[in-house]
């Protein structure tokens, strides 16, 4: 079965580049010629840990958790591994070093120089030294004999300090940079009975001892050099990689190439490292790019089942019942020396290697291998690696695997918990670095300088009006910051001695004090922190949140439900993310809640799962510049809240398309929904970028991730759904008290229908007329007008026809909404002229006689004191907005109710008074006098100043206007007003109309509604549960809890409220009657007459009339 070849990732810069395993094969380390020594767990690590150890790094070596590498600086150095502490030089040379190698204790090391020298040091002591003089040649490879009697430089072989043999197998260089190959060498692991030398094209084994040349390997299809060789742990095995980026595998047994792999590029090949496992082969190239061969570990099955065949034929009826794939499964990623059923003992031959018996299954003994310790003495392959006749001491036999003394325990094959995710600080590189960024947002970009000059934090403003650059000394040791525009805030963990501490920097402070500290309690860490607007808060080890004022004072403090993983804040909003339990399989099961501040603390999302992409974790939270809460998983996935959709997250970006490789990331720095970019950082080789050269800034565009986003349905589907999505924030604003573009919000919805209908019009075109209608259903009651107009000119009257009932749905659905907006606009005006005013009811009466001036006056005076004081947390100050442009722009309750369905016009042309139902049935029956109507309607919400009309009609948008049927009887009085001419009777009225007039509007001018009644007697108990509420604050508490009653108890005190009333609503009929009886005849001889009209216009045909309607250009 071939291996798998992992795609390759930059390791390091262009270069020699070198690669090894741990002992324990957890770790892959390399150096190369940026002079760092990077660690990584597994070749998809973006955060390996790195030691610097020079400006060039030419070898290194681990062995005994001591990690010794060549450098530039002519030395050979030491450092603890995983650490990375140093621990001093060993040698130097006047040249560069150009390879070092343990030996198998690792107590020596041996190095090489360019020089033609090889020092031999001991570890413990680096004052005992031994020099190897002798070479004519910069000295290429160097390697230990793994019984530690002899060492090999290239090629020469020294025992002790004589040399014993030289090959001339090499010409010579001058320089490493100039050879051919660089020739390094390997013996065979365990006995070492053989040494491999790369020979041009080809590998030579010589014989241990005789130092004969023995046997030569080779591939027809390798051309170029080979580079280096490396053998298997087993020693059955060697892999070379050759200057031409081939990979080659043989089995040295059967001298036959098992495995051959290219190099993804072509690249030379420069180092080559098997796990210890023997399942895998790490490599490198010159250009600093490091690969992975998987699946290695296949071959040591396939070559061993060849020699179990007559055991296998014994039990060939229980074989049948298993695949043969089954036991290589569980060989891969096992060592092959710990298993326990093979140990070596004295005097044994080839022959016994026939005798090797086991189940025939084969698997016993791989649940042996799993359930024995990492220690255990053997190798299964040690008895097979010879060549012909062996004439060596030792040997190896088999145990029989039925003979085995240990007994099988039970075994957990499942998932594995995935380790959770730390906490981080989103906008921050990881902290382990010397020079790192704390903190990038749109605020600005705090930096940590941490190393053996200066300790230190520079603090930069992107927009230098907030406030100067600040450089601060980092005495403390503060790992977490965040930045906003009204302080720093910086978090230090604690020591044996300091308790953590948290310390803010007020810039924007008024006063002299702008530096505040706080210690936390012993034994508790900051975790994560944020800045909002006039608040700052801390979460900590023991999971505890703690909020405080930005000027110091402690808040509120509260529990959260998991280990915090990261904070953000945008004005009054707080964003957690925590663990909410333990993940497996490599999921990180994180958890989020949002927080909302103000006048009204609530939490809008409680502990919802936080969606990530699979086996990813979270790497950046913030809010978006409009102030949408957002975030990015390690995937490169975008994902932001979607509010109209119940708090839902949207996926809307996928960083990772965009990236040439795969090593490649974007570091998100800021998301703005008003121009829609994503603003990052590419980060090439790592998912951080270095703190200098300061890196630039790049923009990518959102895109949703719908189905065939190629065709013109899909693109279009994509940029109405995500214009939709972010300009939502247009909603939560305005929601929220805060001011918005009304243009930008203007735009967007125009660039939301014209999509609409040019999805309208290709659905046309392909016959898809159901489709249509469902996109009219997303459309607004104009644009439905402009798609029954196409639907008509392209002969699809049953489309037509169906449109036009969703544009009668659309304009009543408008109706309602505005009559429901006008009931809350009085309703909430009545209640609060009622409240602010009852200790004043003899001066109101007073005033009622000039209603218009006085009242209107009223009015401004309240919504400029509104305007000021409560622009942002009074939510009513959009309603009162809009009654004073109303009563500025002398606009009626009749012409809004006759606005809001346009199609609905009589034959004559003349509005009727029951236009709110929906009595036509096609809307195409006089479209063409709609335009008609506008003006009509507006004329007669022109208030007339007669002072017959006065007590007939009350003026528009008062604040009686508080049900329906108030506001039906106020638009039949107008439309008669409009209609009439004026009688004699009228003309008389005044002589007698004003005194009764008075006393109705001093009585019922503002009749009580039903909430009201309901504020009345529940006044005190809102006070008694909240006494420290002011009246506008008791107004809103009322108008909630009525909210929150059942429509049977709300209508049973509006029937109260009506109640009241209904003494003086039936003398204003009377008068009403007795003034305009006449008008009242006369207007519904007219009603019946237009409705006959309306009747006869039902029975035309339907084409005919959609067919004229299309061509008409008026």
């Amino acid at each position: 079965m071939p291996c798998e070849r992992k795609p390759m990732r930059y390791g390091h810069s262009e270069g020699h580049t070198e690669v090894c395993f741990d002992e324990t094969g957890k770790f892959i380390v390399t150096c190369g010629n940026d002079g760092d020594v990077r660690i990584w767990e597994s070749l998809d690590d973006d955060d390996p840990k790195f030691i610097t150890v020079g400006e060039k790094a030419y070898s290194l070596a681990l062995k005994n958790g001591k990690l010794v590498t060549a450098s530039s600086n002519n030395t050979v150095q030491i450092h603890t591994f995983p650490d990375g502490d140093p621990d001093g030089i060993l040698t130097r040379f006047t040249t560069n070093a150009t390879h070092v190698a343990f030996n198998s204790s690792g107590s020596r090391v041996a190095a090489g120089s360019s020089d033609f020298m090889i020092k031999v040091v001991e570890v413990s002591d680096s004052s005992q030294q031994k020099t190897l003089r002798g070479h004519e040649a910069p000295v290429l490879s160097v390697t230990f004999d793994p019984k530690d009697d002899f060492l090999v430089g290239n090629p020469s072989l020294w025992w002790h300090q004589t040399q014993v043999i030289s090959w001339p197998l090499l010409q010579k260089t001058n320089d490493v940079s100039n050879a051919k190959s660089l020739c390094r060498l390997a013996w065979q692991p365990g006995q070492a009975k053989f040494l491999a030398v790369p020979v041009e094209t080809k590998v030579h084994l010589y014989k241990r001892g005789s130092w004969d040349h023995v046997s030569t390997l080779t591939d027809d299809l390798l051309t170029q050099y080979i580079n280096v060789v490396a053998w298997s742990p087993c020693g059955r095995f060697l892999a070379s990689g050759s200057v031409g980026g081939v990979l080659t595998v043989w089995d040295v047994n059967s001298k036959l190439c098992v495995e051959r792999q290219k190099h993804e590029k072509g690249f030379t090949v420069c180092s080559l490292a098997w796990h210890p496992s023997g399942s895998q082969i790490a490599y490198t190239d010159t250009e600093g790019c490091l690969g992975l061969l998987d699946g290695l570990s296949t071959f040591a099955s396939d070559t061993s089942t060849t020699k179990q065949e007559p055991v296998k034929k014994a039990t060939k009826d229980y074989d049948d019942l298993f695949d043969d794939d089954d036991d290589r499964v569980m060989d891969e990623g096992l060592s092959d020396t710990n298993s326990p059923v093979k140990k070596p003992v004295a005097g044994d031959d080839d022959d016994d290697d026939d005798d090797f018996l086991m189940p025939a299954t084969g698997r016993v003994r791989n649940r042996g291998a799993i359930l024995d310790d990492e220690n255990s003495v053997g190798s299964l392959k040690l008895g097979q690696d010879k060549f012909g006749d062996d004439d060596d001491d030792t040997g190896s036999t088999v145990v029989p695997a039925a003979a085995l003394p240990v007994p099988l325990r039970p075994v957990y094959e499942g998932p594995m918990p995935t380790p959770p995710q730390k906490a981080f600080q989103p906008g921050s590189t990881p902290a382990h670095l010397t020079h790192r960024f704390m903190m990038w947002n749109s605020v600005g970009i705090v930096r940590g300088y941490n190393d053996e000059q200066d300790n230190a934090i520079d603090i930069e403003f992107h927009d230098t009006a907030v406030h100067h650059a600040m450089h601060l000394t980092n005495s403390l040791g503060h790992t977490i910051a965040d930045l906003s525009q009204e302080a720093v805030l910086l978090a230090c963990p604690s020591t044996d001695e300091l308790a953590s501490k948290l310390q803010c920097l007020h810039f924007s402070s008024w006063d002299t004090n702008k530096e505040w500290m706080v210690d936390l309690p012993k034994g508790e860490d900051a975790r994560a922190l944020c800045l909002g607007q006039g608040w700052a808060a801390v979460a900590t080890s023991t999971m505890t949140l703690r909020l405080f004022s930005v000027g110091g004072v402690q808040r509120e403090i509260f529990s959260l439900p998991g280990p915090v993983v990261c904070m953000a804040g945008h004005g009054e909003q707080l964003l957690i993310v925590y663990h909410r339990a333990t993940g497996f399989d490599g999921e990180q099961p994180l958890a989020v809640q949002l927080l909302q501040f103000g006048g009204r603390k609530r939490q809008i999302i409680s502990g919802e799962p936080l969606p990530l992409s699979h086996k990813s974790y979270l790497s950046w939270l913030g809010f978006s510049a409009e102030g949408t809460p957002c975030y990015v998983d390690s995937e490169g996935v975008v994902r932001i809240l979607n509010r109209a959709l119940g708090n839902t997250w949207t996926p809307v970006c996928n960083t990772r398309e965009t990236c040439k490789s795969k090593s490649d990331h974007y570091w998100v720095v800021g998301v703005h929904e008003n121009p829609q970019q994503l603003r990052c950082i590419p980060c090439k080789g790592s998912r951080y970028p270095p703190t200098l050269p300061r890196p630039a800034v790049a923009v990518l565009p959102f895109k949703l991730p719908l189905c065939q986003t190629t065709t013109e349905k899909g693109q279009m589907e994509e940029q109405f759904w995500r214009s939709v999505l972010f300009h939502n924030h247009y909603g939560f604003l305005s929601s929220s008290g805060y001011e918005i573009d009304e243009d930008g919000q203007n735009q967007s919805q125009k660039e939301q229908q014209e999509l609409l209908m040019k999805m309208f019009a290709l659905s046309c075109k392909l016959d898809r007329e159901f489709r249509c209608v469902e996109l009219a259903e997303l459309m607004t009651q104009n644009v439905v007008t402009l798609a029954i107009r196409y639907a008509s000119r392209s002969r699809r009257m049953a489309l037509a026809q169906r449109l036009s009932e969703i544009a009668l749905e659309k304009a009543s659905e408008v109706q309602a909404e505005q009559l429901e907006e006008q009931e809350e606009e009085s309703e909430y005006s009545s209640v609060r002229q009622h409240s602010g005013n009852r200790q004043n009811q003899e001066e109101e009466e007073e005033q009622v006689e000039e209603p218009g001036e006085e009242e209107d006056g009223q009015e401004m005076e309240t919504e400029m004191e509104t305007t000021e004081t409560r622009k942002r947390l009074f939510p009513f100050f959009l309603y009162i907005s809009v009654v004073l442009w109303r009563h500025l722009t002398h606009s009626d309750v009749i012409s809004k109710v006759g606005r809001a369905n346009p199609f609905k016009v009589l034959g004559s042309g003349k509005p009727s008074a029951s236009s709110a139902q929906p009595r036509v049935t096609n809307i195409l029956d006089n479209m063409t006098s709609s335009r008609k109507s506008a003006p009509l309607s507006g004329s007669a919400g022109k208030p007339n100043k007669s002072p017959v009309l006065k007590p007939l009609a009350p003026r528009p948008k008062s604040k009686t206007q508080s049900t329906l049927l108030q506001m039906t009887s106020q638009k039949a009085a107008a439309k008669r007003t409009q209609n009439t001419e004026p009688a004699p009777e009228q003309q008389k009225q005044p002589d007698v109309a004003p005194p009764a007039s008075l006393a109705d509007n001093t009585e019922n001018k503002r009749p009580k509604t039903g909430f009201q009644l309901w504020l009345e007697e529940n006044r005190k108990s809102i006070i008694a549960d909240q006494p420290d509420l002011e009246e506008t604050d008791v107004i809103k508490e009322a108008m909630g809890r009525f909210r929150t009653l059942s429509a049977e108890e709300r209508l049973s005190w509006t029937e109260r409220a009506k109640g009241q009333t209904g003494d003086a609503a039936d003398l204003k009929k009377r008068k009403r009657a007795e003034g305009g009886g006449r008008e009242a005849e006369d207007e519904n001889g007219r009603t019946e007459a237009d409705e006959n009209s309306a009747k006869k216009k039902k029975s035309l045909d339907p084409s005919s009339k959609l067919s004229a309607f299309a061509f008409n250009k008026n």
